[in-house]
């Protein structure tokens, strides 16, 4: 349950708006197949995604269920998110060129992840994105697939059942 609402409802409700994050073929991109306008590009860029993670990890900071799953200083955390990020949807490497690939399982592998840490993420990653996405004015599209992605992910890494 994701704010009282089942997660396959919540991902089906995204889906009827963007199918997919990778429309067009090609991650990151957007729909128009002559643009070579990314996400990344669409909403603003590196600062989009640095104040995701930054409204993100405001809520992980307090949140009794996810804090120890986090190591004591979030600097890091915080840094790698972004980087990912920020990489995924069409942005520099940097991610990729300082730590390898993104492995999201394996770099998971060691935590519990069950449907109660997914729905604490979504909890705090959903309305940072919501406010983000406001304050950038980013176009209703990206953030729809951005949406759609991080639910995606979300339950891509629950481990445990």
């Amino acid at each position: 349950m994701i704010f009282g609402v089942p997660a396959s409802e919540l991902r089906a409700s995204v889906s009827q708006l963007v199918p997919s994050a990778r429309l067009g073929g090609s991650v990151g991109r957007v729909s128009d197949p002559g643009s070579h306008d990314t996400v990344y590009d669409v909403v603003g860029g590196q600062q989009f995604f640095v104040d995701l993670v930054d409204g993100f990890y405001a809520g992980v900071a307090t949140d009794a269920l996810l804090r120890p799953l986090y190591p004591d200083d979030l600097t890091e955390s915080r840094r790698h998110l972004a980087g990912f990020l920020v990489q995924y949807w069409g942005g520099p490497s940097t991610y990729s060129n300082e730590r390898g690939h993104p492995r999201l399982r394996m770099r998971h592998a060691p935590f519990s992840v069950g449907e109660a840490e997914r729905d604490a993420w979504l909890r705090h990653m959903l309305p940072s994105l919501d406010a983000v996405a406001a304050a950038h004015s980013a176009p209703v599209e990206a953030v729809a697939r951005i949406r759609s992605y991080l639910i995606d992910v979300a339950d891509f890494l629950v481990n445990t059942r």
